[in-house]
């Protein structure tokens, strides 16, 4: 799959994602690009799973219409993340194109 982070998601998660093709939002040069904005142009270049830590996203943006997964992290904390990798990584291999999932980070 092809999974982009946006700006809060940690970089270093994409190591607990070794079958996949991770990008980051920086590295696309789409770090000024909106949320509506980066979900369509993440969509036009056909990536698959889209992981922020924007919790406000659903209230912000229709996704109804939207191709690509959506899964959403309950911190942006590095340290609270790289303790349940699994579970990120179980929700990424089974999201489904235009699903949306929040994770809880204990």
């Amino acid at each position: 799959m092809r999974v982009l982070f946006d700006q809060g998601t940690p970089a270093p998660l994409r190591h607990a994602l070794p079958g996949h093709s991770v990008s980051t939002a920086f590295e696309l040069g789409w770090a000024t690009l909106k949320n509506g904005e980066l979900l369509a142009a993440a969509e036009s270049l056909s990536f698959d799973v889209f992981i922020t830590t924007d919790t406000n996203l659903k209230y912000q943006q229709n996704l109804k219409s939207r191709r690509i997964a959506i899964v959403v992290l309950g911190t942006t904390s590095w340290p609270r993340i790289k303790i349940v990798p699994e579970m990120i990584v179980s929700t990424v291999n089974a999201s489904t194109a235009g699903s949306y999932v929040e994770i809880a980070i204990p």
